[in-house]
């Protein structure tokens, strides 16, 4: 079944105060397990590390049941069937689902979808075709609905959904502009993917004067990923009838105190602004129409994609970590292991 009898697996060692370490990780070596009736058993060839995985690190719920300190991480994965009991896939079937952190991972064929790798590579299934595409594409076309001549604003935008909400907007007519971490992120937005400007976030001293430079007309679509002063600056350039989009607050996910807000508020009522969080899970019964669309653009060229690529599972704490650094452009990838079939 495997050149292994071993199956290693991350476990939650204990919970952070304030950012992660390595001492939140720990990996053990348990047996391959058997899958149940109905079950797959798969091997992990990509693995997806996100920001959002920090708030089941806590022992207050978020918007996910936390684990439980010494339960397996989990994440969205891309997978080789290795053995179906009744799974609705055979030996060999590449497919997409939520695994643990783990060499291995038994999975409910119910939650499994069928991989084709004749429309992208396999990794694209966890990134630009997975949750992040899904999201932006959500987020973008019924959340903040930018239209032709409007102003969108992203942050994140060089990240895995940002990236991506960024490009749709534009293929909507609109003038975009993307917050980043580095002059590297912001030339790949400005020459990659055509955002009309962006800022970059840590050599920016006055993120409102940046704004009027970039946006002179105010800001028509907000998708916010980032939360915090970049938010705050946002919020006061905001147009009649604007859209905002919560999507992620990875500025205050490692925080010990919230600070205390909001305090824009009045802004709304001046503009009439619509604010609104969203999760992707929420489009569910949508998602292969989102993923169709998405697959003709990124065949046809029209939405571009990177992906940072760490090797072995070992190494994915760091990739994760990683992530509140801002090194990752694009999708942030485990990489497993190579498909055998």
């Amino acid at each position: 079944m495997s050149d292994s009898d071993t199956n290693r697996v991350f476990l939650l060692a204990e919970r952070p105060t304030g950012r992660p370490d390595e001492d939140t990780f720990d990996l053990a070596e348990r047996e391959i397990p058997e899958p149940g009736p109905g079950e797959a058993l798969v091997r992990t060839l990509y693995l997806s590390v996100d920001p959002g995985m920090r708030g089941r690190m806590r022992a207050g719920e978020s918007y996910a049941e936390p684990w439980g300190v010494g339960d397996p991480l989990q994440a969205r994965a891309v997978g080789e069937v290795v053995e179906s009991n009744g799974a609705g896939f055979e030996p060999g079937d590449v497919v997409a689902g939520r695994f643990q952190w783990a060499d291995y991972t038994t999975v409910r064929g119910a939650d499994l979808t069928a991989v084709d790798p004749d429309v992208a590579p396999i990794s694209t299934y966890v990134g630009v075709l997975g949750a992040p595409g899904l999201t932006a594409y959500f987020g973008v076309q019924d959340v903040t609905e930018p239209k032709a001549g409007e102003t969108f604003v992203v942050t994140g935008a060089a990240g895995a959904v940002g990236s991506v909400a960024g490009q749709i907007a534009k293929l909507d007519g609109a003038r975009v502009v993307g917050f980043a971490g580095s002059d590297e992120k912001v030339e790949f937005l400005e020459e990659d993917l055509g955002f009309d400007a962006g800022i970059n976030y840590k050599t920016t001293d006055d993120y409102g004067a940046a704004l009027d430079e970039a946006a002179p007309g105010g800001v028509d679509a907000y998708f916010d990923n980032v939360g915090g002063e970049i938010t705050d600056a946002v919020f006061p350039r905001l147009n009649v009838d604007a859209r905002v989009g919560v999507c992620g607050q990875i500025a205050l996910y490692n925080a010990t105190e919230v600070p205390t807000g909001p305090r824009k508020l009045t802004t709304l009522i001046e503009t009439r602004a619509t604010v609104e969080g969203f999760l992707v899970y929420d489009y569910s019964q949508r998602f292969e129409e989102a993923t169709r669309k998405l697959g003709e653009w990124v065949q046809s060229g029209d939405l571009q994609y990177r992906e940072t690529v760490t090797e072995g599972l070992e190494n994915a704490p760091d990739a994760f970590l990683g992530l509140f650094d801002g090194e990752n452009i694009g999708k942030q990838l485990v990489k497993v292991g190579d498909r055998r079939a």
